[in-house]
């Protein structure tokens, strides 16, 4: 896998702990019943449900990175394209949402920074010899 897509995966993981700090901080445990579902599947105290999950995703994040993605594993592709479908998805939940509500949502701000990353990497796998 070559070195620009593995820095622009890790721009995406990055960008996915900036997203999560913006959902953090306007509580969208709070706000958004998925993510209440989500939480309270992880812990009675919605908050700390929050915190681990996203946690734990910035972690494996970082994991996917460090070895499957670096050291080109053969399910590096795989895990890349996970990503990438990740948080196209994400990026387009938060817009429709946030243009259903007619108002900021938690997590809107950073959800076209996630959407041009994984679309940029999504356009470098799809070069012969990513």
């Amino acid at each position: 896998m070559k070195k620009s897509i593995q820095n622009a995966f890790l721009v995406l993981v990055l960008i996915q702990c900036m997203h999560s700090i913006e959902e953090y901080l306007g509580q969208l445990w709070e706000v958004f019943p998925p993510a209440t579902f989500l939480c309270g599947l992880v812990s009675k105290n919605l908050e700390t449900g929050f915190f681990i999950i996203n946690i734990g995703l910035f972690v494996v994040g970082l994991l996917c990175w460090q070895f499957p993605v670096r050291n080109n594993y053969p399910i590096a592709k795989a895990i890349v394209w996970f990503w990438i479908i990740l948080e196209l998805s994400n990026s387009i939940i938060h817009t429709l949402w946030t243009l259903s509500e007619g108002s900021y949502t938690p997590g809107i701000i950073t959800a076209p920074f996630l959407f041009v990353a994984a679309s940029y990497l999504a356009v470098q796998m799809k070069r012969p010899n990513a």
